[in-house]
């Protein structure tokens, strides 16, 4: 008897003044297993896998094939800077740099107002 089981990778995300930070665990994955799209303000990481062990032995043989794929969408921040967005795979995680517009970075810039 096979069971399937729906798999979605955890994902965090993190914010700090040059950009964001997206995390999301997927143990067993190759970096080429991976695909990562930008359509309008939306970007999609997916992944689809198919895997098949075949064993023969006197009488029969015995084939079990394994389906994986998983798809998460998340809304693109305006201040994103689209171009310079990077993906790493490492460690069963995949990571995600979304860095900040430039002109966006120099206004985050802290600063003080003195009070007349």
């Amino acid at each position: 008897i096979f069971k399937s089981f729906p798999t979605i990778p955890s994902v965090n995300i993190s914010e700090d003044s040059n950009g964001y930070k997206v995390a999301l665990a997927a143990p067993g994955l190759k970096r080429e297993d991976f695909k990562i799209d930008i359509e309008g303000n939306r970007i999609t990481i997916s992944s689809e896998r198919e895997e098949s062990d075949e064993k023969e032995e006197a009488k029969y043989t015995r084939r079990e094939y394994n389906y994986t794929s998983f798809s998460r969408s998340f809304t693109l921040p305006e201040d994103v800077n689209r171009d310079k967005i990077e993906a790493k795979y490492a460690d069963g995680v995949l990571n995600l740099s979304l860095p900040r517009k430039e002109e966006v970075k120099r206004a985050v810039i802290n600063k003080q107002i003195e009070v007349k």
